[in-house]
This record gives structure tokens, C-alpha cells and sequence, in this order.
């Protein structure tokens, strides 16, 4: 059969958004598997560490990632403007799989800790690359639908990392994630580079210069709102879930015993109906904010329940888990909107630096999270432990969600604008 070009076209198109899909799949997949079997790895390589070390260490291994994170996001965006998207998207994918497998033959501290940060480096590139290579291939009016197609595809990353570490060990679920990222690099026939990207190359604007988010207020504003906008996601992630899920279920009075790669698995299962809730909608009211909006007020409410929920069930007990997710799934809204605010020539940097930054944003969530909690002492002369855990949340949400809000309201509308102009420097205006 002979494919005419529009056949060909669309089916460019399909590769584009799967191989996007895909690789950001594997990146969930390392990075929420981590984050499950980190400290069962150290308490396997240190059976002499008690609790609280293996803690600190682990803790020190997510800061570490984190730094290859931020790092990562940069570069790679930095590389993505300059040489393309293509070659961000599949050198990260290669980074971080190379990294995983290696993670599976860590014997040491020193040696898991140079492979944290690989492998953090490495996750940094793919889902900016792909997000930013999907939305310069669409027509702008469907180009909604593609990204969250990549974002909802991408978390069920989540749900297989929760199951593969239920049954295998360690080692072997690093080794699986590693030949799944590997494994693309088969399917990069028929993924082309962006037609946008290679129309400016030739350009004399600069390309990929991070700094130029700092010399201009109108772009670092749409920078920092970029940022902004996405601090409930992280919030809900990062703390009500990873790091107090379990103790809240506890405080409630929870029977039972919560596991927390059940939590993480119900999170990104309500996140993954979540992105493809908010890319629908955002496509039938032909806005991003008004998504945005709408999603911020869910969350707000089912916070407030989850908060409040008594001596439940665990099954109600994950049910809120799984809302909690859907509430704060506007991840594919998040990042097309990175994407979409900044010309040809800053897409890239902006698509990769800005989820990781919100990522990165997670330690000064805890700076902020500590700084609260100091008021709601949990001693028997004042609070109890519980009131001092939902005080402390009650008003880390009240600040976190006007902050947002602000954001969100100040944001620039994107939806169906043409992504085809490039930004200029304050030199050569």
C-alpha cells in the first residue's frame, strides 16, 4: 500500500506521541521504584543499620537524585534548543536505563549514590523533550490531547513499579526498568525531528539560553508561573501521600497495616484518570486556567476530607488515596503549558527545567513544612500528635493554594496559540 502524505504525516504524528508515552512510562517507572524499594536496597546492603540510618541514607539518596534532577533539566534543555528535540529524548532515555541496570549491581553506598544521580540526570530530559517534540508536531488545536496522552500513559509507570516490587527483588525490578528504557531505542524509526525546530535553526537568536529567563521580567514572570502553578501536585505527592500517608492513617485510627507502595499506587492510578480528565476538558472549554481553576478547588476539597476522615477502612482509606490523585491530575495541564509559553528557541529549557524545578520544590515544601509544624507543638501539654498534623497541613494548604491561584491567575492563556515564533533577546530587540 502506497501512504500519501497526510498517511504519512499522521502516522509520524502517532510514533511521535508514542515513543513520547513510552519513555515517559519508564521514567515514572524509575522514579517512583526508587522511592518504593530505596530503603529495602540499603537495609539489604547494610544489615547493620538500624531504622533511622537506613532513613537518612535513603533520605540523602532522594536529595541526591534530586540534584541530578535539577541539574539534568537544565542541560538537557539547554541541548534540546540547540541540537534537538530528538537528541534529548533519546539520550536521557539511554542515560537514566544505562543508570538503572547499574543501580542493580550497586554493592555500596558510594557506587548507588553516583548511579542515583545518573539515573536523576538522565529522568530530567525525557518528559520536557517529549512533551515540547508532541506540541511543535500537532495542530495547535489538538495538541491537548497528545500531551495527555504522554502524561497519562507516563504515570501508569507508577502503578508497575508498586506491583514489579511486590514480587521481585530489588535488583531485578532496576534491571526491568533499565531493558524497558532500552527497549525503545527500537521504536525510534519513525520519529522525526520537530519541523519547527529545524526552520530555526539557521535563526541568529539565541538558542537555549537559560539565562534569558532572568534578563526580561515578562518571560521570568511566565517562568515562575510555570513553576507555580504546579506546587498542589508536588504537595499532595511529596507530602500528604509519601511522607505522612502513613501516619495519617495512623492518627485516624486506620486499621490495619498501609503499605506504602499501595499508596504510591493508588496516587498515580487517580492521577492517571486525573491528566485525562483535565486534557479532555481543557479541550471541550478550549482554556487551560479555567482546568487549572477547577482542579484546584477538587483538591482543596478533598484535602479537607482526607484530613478529616475518622477511623475508615483501608479500602476507604485508599479510595481517598486514589481521589487524592485524580485531584491534583492536572500534571499533562502543567507541563503543555511549560511548553507552550516560550518560543521555538527557549521550548525546550523551559518544557525540562520547569517540572523539574517543581519537583526540586519538594525540600523547601519541607522548610515550610518544619517552620509550621514548630507552632503546633505535638507534646500533652498543648496538641495531641493528630492536631498538631492537621494543623500543620491545614495551614500548609491555605498557603500553597493562594500562592498557586495568584499564579494561575496571572498566568497567560495558551490554549490553540501558534507556537511558531521564537523569543528575543533584550540585545536584539
Amino acid at each position: 500500500m502506497i501512504l500519501d502524505a497526510s498517511d504519512k504525516s499522521k502516522r509520524a504524528v502517532t510514533n511521535t506521541v508514542l515513543v513520547a508515552a513510552l519513555g515517559y512510562f519508564v521514567d515514572v517507572y524509575d522514579l517512583v521504584l526508587f522511592l518504593i524499594i530505596g530503603k529495602t536496597s540499603l537495609a539489604e546492603l547494610y544489615p547493620s543499620w538500624d531504622t533511622a540510618m537506613v532513613g537518612a541514607k535513603f533520605s540523602y539518596l532522594v536529595d541526591v537524585q534530586m540534584v541530578g534532577m535539577l541539574v539534568g533539566g537544565i542541560v538537557w534543555g539547554i541541548i534540546g534548543d540547540k541540537k534537538g528535540r530528538l537528541s534529548v529524548l533519546f539520550g536521557s532515555i539511554i542515560t537514566y536505563s544505562l543508570a538503572n541496570i547499574a543501580n542493580g549491581f550497586a554493592t555500596n553506598m558510594e557506587t548507588y549514590t553516583i548511579f542515583r544521580f545518573i539515573a536523576g540526570f538522565g529522568l530530567a530530559g525525557e518528559l520536557g523533550a517529549g512533551i515540547t517534540l508532541v506540541s511543535e508536531t500537532m495542530k495547535k488545536e489538538n495538541r491537548g490531547y497528545g500531551t495527555m496522552v504522554v502524561a497519562a500513559v507516563g504515570v501508569v509507570g507508577a502503578v508497575m513499579a508498586a506491583l514489579i516490587a511486590e514480587v521481585a527483588t530489588w535488583q531485578i525490578c532496576y534491571f526491568i526498568g533499565g531493558g524497558l528504557g532500552l527497549s525503545l531505542l527500537l521504536l525510534r524509526i519513525g520519529v522525526f525531528e520537530s519541523g519547527m525546530f529545524e526552520n530555526t535553526k539557521l535563526e541568529t537568536v539565541k538558542h537555549g539560553d537559560f539565562f534569558m529567563f532572568f534578563n526580561n521580567w515578562d518571560r521570568f514572570s511566565r517562568f515562575m508561573k510555570s513553576i507555580l502553578i504546579g506546587l498542589p501536585v508536588w504537595f499532595v505527592i511529596g507530602y500528604l501521600i509519601s511522607k505522612d500517608g502513613i501516619n495519617l492513617a495512623k492518627s485516624m485510627g486506620v486499621p490495619g497495616t498501609i503499605k506504602q507502595n499501595m499508596l504510591i499506587m493508588f496516587c498515580y492510578s487517580g492521577l492517571v484518570f486525573g491528566d485525562l480528565c483535565s486534557g479532555t476538558l481543557s479541550q471541550m472549554l478550549k482554556s487551560r486556567k479555567k482546568v487549572i481553576y477547577i482542579f484546584y478547588i477538587l483538591a482543596i476539597i478533598v484535602i479537607l476530607t482526607y484530613l478529616n476522615l475518622g477511623s475508615v477502612s483501608p479500602a476507604v482509606f485508599y479510595a481517598f488515596i486514589a481521589a487524592l490523585g485524580f485531584s491534583v491530575g492536572f500534571w499533562a495541564i502543567f507541563v503543555t503549558n511549560a511548553s507552550e509559553q516560550f518560543g521555538i528557541n527557549l521550548r525546550s529549557t523551559s518544557a525540562n527545567t520547569v517540572p523539574n524545578f517543581i519537583r526540586g520544590s519538594v525540600p523547601l515544601i519541607g522548610l515550610l513544612y518544619g517552620f509550621v509544624k514548630s507552632y503546633f507543638p505535638d507534646d500533652k501539654l498543648t496538641l495531641t500528635y493528630d492536631e498538631s498534623l492537621k494543623s500543620t497541613y491545614y495551614v500548609l494548604l491555605a498557603i500553597i493554594m493562594v500562592i498557586s491561584f495568584v499564579a494561575a491567575f496571572y498566568l497567560r492563556e495558551t490554549f490553540g496559540t501558534d507556537l511558531n515564533y521564537l523569543e528575543k533577546d533584550e540585545k536584539t530587540k
